[in-house]
């Protein structure tokens, strides 16, 4: 089988010298010279502000700034999921504790915790998440629309505030509404990365 390489051409940058690689799926996402936001910092700027100290997440290329500065800050515990829905519950223990957290994910993701997201239900801890959009935009697999067209309105059903940013202006300040709303008023708030924000991705062998 031919090797296959993803590229995703961004609407917003990285620092001229930063190239990121995605080992779940190969994905490369290349620097551009902007005088935009850098919006995937600002992410992990804003959680990191809010006193986040638990991020866990399941590997994604539009994630993976956020995951690398995690994983270089000591003050912050960053776990690999195997599957989405176990980190509400590993965000419902570190908030026993007495830590904040975050889930990282991709909007194939929000299908796998549908069920488990009645805890936050139940149970009225603060759940903070991130969600990288597919099937929304320019999507050149259709295995991902599905649940892509159906990520927020699912979210909603199980009663979680969301938010979606399509410019990166808008992240910092929606990432800062939604933690704020989340760990000052013990709810479940998700942040939706679309993919205008985070470039078209296309085959490329």
């Amino acid at each position: 089988m031919s090797d296959v390489l993803f590229e995703i051409h961004l609407n917003a940058p990285y620092p001229l010298n930063t190239t990121c690689k995605s080992q779940e799926n190969n994905a490369v996402v290349e620097p551009q010279n902007s005088s935009e936001p850098n919006w995937r910092r600002d992410v992990f700027d804003v959680l990191k502000a809010h006193d986040v100290r638990h991020i866990v997440y399941v590997p994604d290329a539009g994630h993976s700034v956020a995951i690398e500065l995690a994983h270089a800050d000591n003050s912050i515990r960053t776990v690999v999921l195997t599957t989405e829905e176990e980190g509400i519950a590993y965000l419902a223990g570190a908030w026993l504790g007495g830590e904040r957290g975050a889930l990282l994910m991709q909007s194939s993701g929000v299908g796998n915790c549908i069920n488990t997201l009645g805890l936050t239900t139940m149970a009225r801890f603060p759940l903070m998440m991130l969600v990288t959009m597919r099937g929304d935009w320019a999507e050149f697999n259709a295995w991902q629309n599905p649940m892509g067209q159906a990520t927020d309105a699912a979210l909603k059903l199980m009663g979680v505030m969301t938010w979606q940013a399509d410019v990166p202006a808008d992240v910092a300040p929606l990432v800062h509404g939604a933690a704020t709303m989340a760990f000052n008023g013990d709810s479940a708030c998700a942040v939706l990365l679309g993919q205008r924000l985070i470039g078209e991705k296309k085959w490329a062998r």
